[in-house]
């Protein structure tokens, strides 16, 4: 007897193997056999698609919406040229002149059909406050001029920049990577909306509202605010590079070898400190003459919303309080700001060197340390504006001061004059003018 398994058949004692065939198969056909390429990469095409992307280098393509923004505007006439170097080009310079020259006739007009206006006011001191706030709003226009001068300190900064990535690369052999997202984008809309927005309910609210009196308001604020808002965009790219770096130099001093990288890390960091230095520079005056700008306005809208809430919150009080809330949150971001990129270029490294654990390493390595420790204790990390001040939140502390003592000075002027409802504050300075004479 054979034992025989499932499948096989017993024939003369052999065991035959039956086949178990599908329906439809075609067993007298060769099988066709496809054979799938490989997939070639073409590298050359994604290394050029990276470089083009970041042709300009990534701190400018992280700032490339409000510079080009800046531009379009008769700002910041600054671009690229072939060989990746930052200059003022002298065509959107040419632009820019012909630009302002149009809006100072403009102004001009405005500025004029305004007077007209004004020789009917009350001649009350809160009327007259409100008139003089028209005026102080048309005072940025100087700021394009300004501009235009530091716009070749601010190309030499994008250069810095340049170089700074060069020698970035070389050290950790990849670009640099700093993500920042849709900020940059979302800041240069956003800034033009509520300048403008701004502009319009102080017109409505404050003034006759004339669409020709309106469109060079809202050009002139949105200035202001693209000068705050570039700032603002630096500061915070600095502080992200700094902490990337400063990231960067834990992980590499935790198995640390020659003391060759440390001295690099060291000379990076401080080409990345007269960076900080260079941007504070770079807008000196425009930004000197920002932070006044905002000062006065505040000054001057809360007194004008402390003189208006007496008889009750009217309609004027929404413009001075929009304006006011706005012009304070410009300048806190501001100061805040640079005192983060400051606080971040020096104080987060002096922290990362003070916990490296030193008795693994050698000597070299160990003075490297001491030097980069003692050169972020020497080094000048503060974001000043030509030596005249240095912008961080002592400075908006000291602002907000000196505005409370000036809106304590003018109520205190306010209440001591006598209430009279016909004769007002400007024909009473007339009659005491005219006496003396």
């Amino acid at each position: 007897m054979y034992r025989s398994n499932f499948g096989e058949s017993v024939t003369h004692g052999q065991v035959q193997k039956r086949g178990v065939y599908l329906e439809g198969a075609n067993f007298y056909d060769t099988p066709k056999l496809t054979k799938v390429a490989p997939i070639h990469h073409n590298r050359q095409d994604a290394i050029a698609f990276a470089l083009q992307k970041n042709r300009n280098g990534v701190i400018y393509e992280c700032l490339k919406p409000m510079i080009l923004q800046m531009r379009a505007m008769a700002v910041l006439p600054m671009s690229p040229n072939e060989n990746n170097h930052y200059t003022v080009v002298f065509l959107w310079l040419i632009y820019s002149v012909v630009f302002y020259l149009l809006l100072l006739a403009y102004v001009g007009y405005i500025k004029w059909d305004k007077v007209e206006v004004n020789k009917s006011a009350e001649g009350k001191f809160e009327e007259a406050v409100i008139d003089y706030l028209f005026t102080v709003y048309l005072f940025p226009v100087i700021l394009v001029p300004v501009s235009w001068y530091e716009s070749r300190n601010v190309a030499n900064v994008f250069n810095e920049w340049t170089k700074f990535e060069s020698i970035y690369k070389k050290l950790k052999d990849k670009d640099l990577a700093i993500f920042v997202g849709n900020k940059p984008l979302i800041v240069t809309v956003i800034l033009p909306v509520v300048s403008c927005a701004t502009m319009v309910v102080n017109h409505i609210t404050m003034a006759q509202f004339r669409t020709l009196q309106v469109i060079p308001y809202c050009y002139i604020n949105t200035v202001t605010y693209f000068l705050g808002g570039i700032w603002y965009l630096q500061c915070d790219v600095i502080a992200r590079v700094a902490t990337l770096i400063a990231d960067d130099l834990e992980v590499s001093l935790r198995h640390v070898g020659p003391s060759q990288l440390v001295a690099e890390y060291r000379a990076m960091w401080m080409l990345l400190s007269k960076i900080v230095r260079d941007v504070g520079m770079s807008l000196t005056f425009g930004l000197i003459f920002l932070c006044l700008y905002l000062f006065c306005i505040i000054t001057l809208t809360i007194y004008g919303l402390f003189s208006q809430i007496q008889g009750g919150f009217g309609i004027k009080d929404i413009g001075l309080t929009i304006t006011a809330a706005l012009a304070i949150a410009l300048l806190y971001f501001i100061c805040d700001e640079a005192h983060y990129a400051s606080h971040s270029v020096k104080v987060l490294f002096q922290k990362k060197l003070l916990l490296v654990e030193l008795s693994w390493m050698n000597e070299d390595a160990q003075q490297e340390i001491q030097m980069f420790l003692r050169a972020t204790e020497m080094s000048e990390t503060s974001m000043s504006l030509g030596g005249f001040f240095d912008v961080n939140r002592t400075l908006f502390k000291s602002l907000l001061a000196t505005m409370v003592t000036y809106l304590v000075v003018l109520l205190q002027f306010q209440i001591s004059l006598p209430e009279d409802d016909d004769v007002g504050i400007l024909s009473t300075m007339a009659t005491i003018s005219s006496t003396l004479k």
